[in-house]
């Protein structure tokens, strides 16, 4: 479903729920600062995937969200996804449900000026 704000975060940009943003792997969400949430059930399919066990791709590859509710993808020192490669997603076949959603289903303040998803109209369910 989709909110008629941008995001919690960010409340003053209205999104038009008769619009769908195809995203063209720009890549800019995944270099934007804060947290990549990750949520229990996404865990294994990343570990899995990547050919680790749940416990060493925790250890590797995550820390704890910024308001302690749960873990979020590291990122690199220039705030880039650890899971960015060059242009490409390291995990991209099984990229979590927040990757998945933008800018559709969250965004930030100012996607709009870095972020090369186009608008179509919004697939019929």
């Amino acid at each position: 479903m989709l909110h008629d704000h941008g995001s919690p975060a960010n409340p003053d940009v209205q999104l038009d729920p008769d619009v769908f943003y195809v995203c063209q792997r720009c890549t800019a969400c995944c270099k934007w600062p804060g947290d990549v949430r990750l949520e229990d059930h996404e865990l294994p399919r990343i570990a899995d995937f990547l050919g680790l066990s749940e416990d060493a791709f925790i250890a590797r590859y995550t820390r704890l969200r910024h308001n302690r509710q749960g873990l979020s993808l590291l990122e690199k020192p220039n705030h880039e996804c650890c899971m960015l490669d060059g242009a490409d997603c390291r995990i991209h076949p099984v990229k979590p449900d927040q990757c998945a959603g933008f800018p559709n289903r969250w965004n930030f303040p100012g996607w709009r000026d870095v972020c090369q998803a186009l608008p179509g109209p919004t697939p019929q369910s």
